[in-house]
């Protein structure tokens, strides 16, 4: 019969989910991520998503009954000597204890990660066919190769895939073996698993070719010297190239159906929450609009590579007067006379460029958790963290350009 099991996970049990899904590993070195605070013990059934840990989220992570909120920006980015209660951020975390609730944030790892924070933007505006940015390549490999005689083939393939080697995607244990002959000779103060000293032996044994992690080498080179049944084994350890992996900082991608550079503006903020500032955007609004790049967040530090992806615009937040306006020049200095010049630019507000995350990351969670027969219940908050409260429009521009 099955079981099917449907109570709370643990705190800890929601966390190891959560950094499967969002690798701290994978997050910038000055990045703060991962938990912050809770009892790992404590069963967790309601979790709260949202983008900033602020007091207002707080407010209605108690009036819900969270056990858990999580966000995308940390709460202690930069380091402190005190957590007291007359700091604000002091008194946050000693609100979230005393109601018992955790708090963990998946910052910069959630930013690059597959069905992370730029991959949601790129959906919620429509993007197909997406590709990173700027790829991370994938992880340094090895490949471990080995003789061994063909009978101890298999335990030496167990033995390897144990300590790490032979994990490809969504499969373990991935060797590829080949038989020869091998020989050497004793010396005279050898002790020899096969053949005498002094005399040539000839040995039919098995090439075992498995990669690892480069970081587990030291641990998969000791488990093959342990089952190796050869006093001195043969070996390799060959450094295998690098490349792009499947992941990276912001997404490029296409529109299905190609719009203006005002009709993506406006289809960016139809889809995006609405905040006081709005959806700037910088070049002809007429212009054709097709390959896009987002980065959530702020992101005209990879304008270098928004070019290099030949985009014809370029969405994300934050962006500075003066890189815009080094970027616009450049395009139009760059283009023929007459012809477009890309990538032109769209602004949003920080808040609004990250938020597209939290639904999916709640769906991630709810899935996950559910195929290991725990459940809980997720809410998107409904607080406007932006920190912009108010716009007042400027007068109307003078007919004859944006001259002052």
């Amino acid at each position: 019969m099955t079981n099917h099991r449907t109570t709370a996970p643990t705190l800890a049990e929601v966390v190891g989910v959560l950094d499967r899904h969002y690798p701290p590993g994978t997050a910038e070195s000055w990045d703060a991520v991962g938990l912050v605070t809770g009892d790992p013990a404590q069963p967790v059934r309601r979790v709260l998503f949202a983008v900033d840990p602020l007091d207002a989220v707080v407010d209605e992570a108690v009036a819900w009954g969270a056990d858990l909120v999580v966000t995308h920006h940390p709460l202690l980015l930069r380091g402190v000597h005190s957590v007291a209660a007359t700091t604000f951020k002091g008194a946050l975390l000693h609100r979230l204890i005393r109601s018992g609730i955790g708090l963990y944030a998946a910052h910069t790892n959630a930013d690059a990660a597959p069905h992370g924070v730029a991959e949601a933007l790129a959906a919620a505006i429509g993007l197909v066919d997406l590709e990173p940015l700027e790829p991370i390549a994938a992880e340094a490999l090895d490949k471990h190769v080995v003789l061994v005689p063909v009978a101890d083939a298999g335990r030496l393939v167990d033995a390897l895939a144990f300590a790490g080697a032979g994990a490809i995607g969504a499969y373990t244990r991935c060797a590829w073996t080949t038989t020869g002959e091998g020989t050497f000779t004793p010396s005279g103060g050898a002790q020899p698993t096969v053949g005498r000293a002094g005399e040539i032996a000839m040995v039919v044994e098995a090439r075992v070719e498995m990669v690892a992690p480069r970081r587990l080498r030291s641990a998969v080179v000791a488990a093959m010297r342990s089952a190796h049944p050869y006093e001195e084994p043969a070996f390799d350890v060959l450094e295998l190239a690098r490349w792009d992996g499947p992941t990276g900082i912001g997404r490029v991608g296409r529109l299905a159906e190609p719009t203006t550079l005002l009709g993506f503006a406006r289809r960016v903020a139809a889809a995006l929450p609405a905040t006081a500032q709005g959806v700037r955007f910088a070049g002809d609004p007429d212009a054709r609009v097709t390959r896009v790049a987002v980065v959530g967040g702020s992101g005209d530090s990879l304008f270098d590579a928004v070019r290099a992806a030949r985009a014809d615009a370029y969405l994300t937040a934050d962006l500075r007067h003066h890189p815009a306006s080094e970027l616009r020049e450049r395009a139009e200095f760059d283009a023929a006379p007459g012809q477009p010049s890309p990538p032109y630019l769209v602004d949003v507000a920080h808040f609004a460029s990250e938020w597209p995350w939290l639904p999916l990351a709640a769906a991630e969670l709810t899935s996950a958790l559910a195929s290991d027969g725990t459940t809980v219940e997720t809410r998107i908050s409904t607080q406007l963290t932006d920190p912009w409260t108010g716009r007042v429009p400027s007068p109307q521009m003078q007919s004859e350009g944006n001259s002052l």
